[in-house]
């Protein structure tokens, strides 16, 4: 069987099962196995070895349970740097770039060594981004999931970023410390919704997206403990879900902060910014 013709008959199944980009995805597995990049190998006739088919037919048959292409290849990546993944994280979205990239501008406009937090790291991809885009700052992240903490510490590694990890559930993990600028992408999926989600969203950590009855719960818990961890003239990013902004930036603006929001690609407010007045 040739790239060409496995490639084919992968996207076809995958199509059959209602899996978005069918063609995408098995040009990408087939990368994987082979080398060759997705439309080379889509288009190539070479044959594939025994040990080839049998490793390609392996990754389609996990796709084909909805497993997400990210957690088969192990990789996400991240405004240009790649990421490991697994089931122990939430896949980083595009939408959560663009968070990352407001939040290292302001980083690098603030003087010294400015003090910055990721709070709900999952991967790290906000906390290692912000260390390697402003390596002058000193970088803290932390999560309530230890399995989390494990990945983003291997990514911390692997990436060259120098960031310092804390466990604990929400401002417990880091107590009595306080933050230039603080990031975080915290669950906001309103707990009746996250039986309909797609199916490769299902298969992420539930704790990375239940936020609550109305999805707003980490949020106010955020907004809390800001008089006690957020220092003078300090900021806070936010993604939040579609819906959500107008009321994450009331809450933030009745704990004296000045609260702004931004929209992503798709035209939805999906980032508040907040600071110290």
């Amino acid at each position: 069987m040739t790239l060409q013709e496995a490639c084919r008959k992968a996207a076809a199944a995958f199509s059959a099962a209602g899996i978005p980009d069918p063609a995408w995805d098995s040009g990408l597995m087939m990368e994987r196995v082979t080398g060759v990049a997705p439309l080379l190998a889509r288009l190539s006739q070479r044959e594939l070895t025994a040990a080839e088919q049998e490793q390609f037919a392996a990754l389609c048959a996990r796709r084909l349970t909805r497993e997400p292409l990210q957690y088969i290849l192990g990789e996400q990546s991240f405004l240009g740097r790649s990421f490991r993944v697994d089931a122990r994280v939430l896949i980083p979205r595009p939408e959560t770039e663009l968070l990352a990239e407001r939040a290292a501008d302001a980083l690098r406009g603030m003087p010294g060594a400015p003090r910055a937090l990721d709070l709900c790291c999952g991967s790290g991809c906000l906390g290692v981004t912000l260390a390697l885009e402003a390596p002058n700052a000193q970088v803290e992240a932390a999560d309530l999931s230890e399995d989390a903490l494990t990945v983003a510490r291997d990514n911390a590694r692997r990436l060259g970023a120098a960031v310092a990890f804390f466990q604990g559930d929400l401002w417990q993990a880091v107590a009595d410390r306080r933050y230039h600028l603080i990031v975080s992408n915290p669950p906001y999926i309103p707990d009746q919704d996250c039986g309909t989600l797609q199916a490769e969203v299902m298969r992420e950590p539930p704790m990375a997206l239940r936020g609550g009855a109305d999805g707003l719960d980490f949020y106010r818990r955020i907004a809390a403990g800001l008089g006690d961890h957020m220092l003078p003239e300090g900021a806070l990013f936010l993604e939040v879900g579609a819906g959500q902004a107008e009321q994450v930036a009331d809450m933030l603006s009745r704990e004296g902060l000045r609260a702004e929001c931004h929209r992503d690609y798709q035209g939805i407010l999906r980032i508040v910014e907040a600071w110290r007045a």
